[in-house]
């Protein structure tokens, strides 16, 4: 997990509880259920973090530099090469609520190495609190 270094101390650690899933019921957000399934948390990785997104037009980029490179675009009509539309509404999920579906490109050097290309990507806005979404 990678934070910008601009987080004050009072800020990294509220944001490592959120991320490990302390500050969260059980069960209620992505971070409290991802965590439960971890074996091993790597160390947070704090750097400048480069991070655009556009939910809508399903277009995003992060960079941080010597550690990880990712985009997102829009999956394309194979027949006319237009951008197409697909989007996942979860009336009563605990991830989001509306998704918009593209491809997305992911390179990683650390803390462990993967390469992604032209693979699933999904682009949300998402409201957490400790009991969920914020609907």
């Amino acid at each position: 997990m990678w934070f910008d270094e601009s987080a004050t101390e009072a800020q990294r650690g509220a944001l490592l509880r959120i991320i490990s899933g302390q500050d969260t019921e059980p069960g209620a957000t992505i971070f409290n259920v991802f965590a439960s399934t971890l074996e091993k948390l790597h160390d947070p990785i704090f750097a400048p973090i480069d991070f655009h997104v556009d939910v809508a037009g399903r277009k995003a980029r992060l960079v941080v530099p010597g550690v990880t490179e990712g985009r997102g675009e829009p999956i394309l009509n194979p027949v006319t090469g237009a951008p197409h539309r697909v989007r996942i509404d979860m009336v009563d999920g605990f991830e989001y609520s509306l998704a918009e579906i593209g491809r997305g490109w992911t390179k990683t050097a650390r803390p462990i190495k993967l390469e992604l290309n032209d693979s699933y990507a999904q682009f949300a806005e998402i409201h957490l609190c400790q009991t969920g979404i914020v609907r």
